[in-house]
């Protein structure tokens, strides 16, 4: 009795029937497998040949980069120089600057927004003020003298003569009384430059921080007169090596 056996796909692949697979002899290697092995020597020889490409690239590029070394190393050498040059400039300007913060706190503190400004302020208004109430004084009894002068003339009677020359007498101490102020002024006047000399000081010191007088001074805006009219013409009284002012011979030589 025949025995049906199971037919598998590879076999209706070859033989579409019942057809035996081809036989291999001894030793005898299948067509596809010869073909695997033929790519797989063709695929070990191009990684071989890729291989020896990139080694010879490499020992190429070798003497080049050889031959360039000693430049870079000299560009390099180069740049840190550089950057030390940059840092020990970078350095100087923080510690002009802390100085420089140093100076600003000790005006701040000490002068602009202390209780010295508002002393500055307080002799100057004193100063004013003094100076305006001896004037005022000093002017009233002057007037008097005047007055008690002209009436002396006229006066013909010995006691009246009397009563006048007192009170001229006393106006002429009234008015050494009010030049006293110029003591006063004095005192005040010291107290300011004091503080004035402080922060002067204390300017000059940031300013030779950051180069001296002449370095300031190519920073410096241009300053603008912004009076009009007749305020443009007030200057002030002059003082003695002022220039820009017209002395009294210069008024006196219009009306020759």
């Amino acid at each position: 009795m025949p025995v049906h056996r199971k037919r598998f796909r590879i076999e209706e692949a070859f033989g579409g029937g019942d057809a035996a697979m081809p036989a291999l002899s001894d030793g005898e290697i299948g067509p596809m497998h010869r073909e695997i092995m033929n790519e797989l020597r063709a695929i070990r020889a191009q990684m071989a040949e890729g291989r020896g490409a990139v080694v010879d690239s490499i020992e190429a590029s070798i003497p080049r980069e050889l031959e360039c070394a000693p430049a870079l190393l000299e560009t390099y050498r180069a740049q840190i120089e550089q950057c030390e040059k940059l840092k020990v400039e970078l350095d100087l300007i923080c510690d002009a600057i802390n100085r420089t913060k140093r100076e600003i706190a000790v005006l701040h503190g000490t002068s602009f927004n202390g209780e010295e400004m508002a002393k500055v302020n307080g002799e100057l208004g004193a100063v004013v003020g003094g100076t305006e109430h001896a004037t005022q004084q000093i002017l009233e009894a002057a007037e008097s003298i005047d007055q008690a002068a002209s009436a002396l003339g006229k006066v013909t009677s010995i006691d009246q003569q009397k009563i006048l020359s007192e009170e001229i007498q006393e106006r002429v101490v009234s008015i050494f009384e009010a030049c006293n102020f110029q003591d006063l002024t004095g005192q005040r006047i010291s107290k300011v430059m004091t503080t004035m000399k402080f922060i002067e000081n204390h300017i000059t010191i940031m300013m030779d921080i950051w180069g001296g007088v002449d370095a300031i001074k190519s920073h410096a805006p241009v300053l603008a007169d912004a009076r009009q009219g007749d305020a443009r013409l007030l200057n002030g009284p002059k003082i003695e090596g002022d220039v820009g002012h017209a002395s009294q011979d210069d008024i006196d030589a219009l009306f020759d």
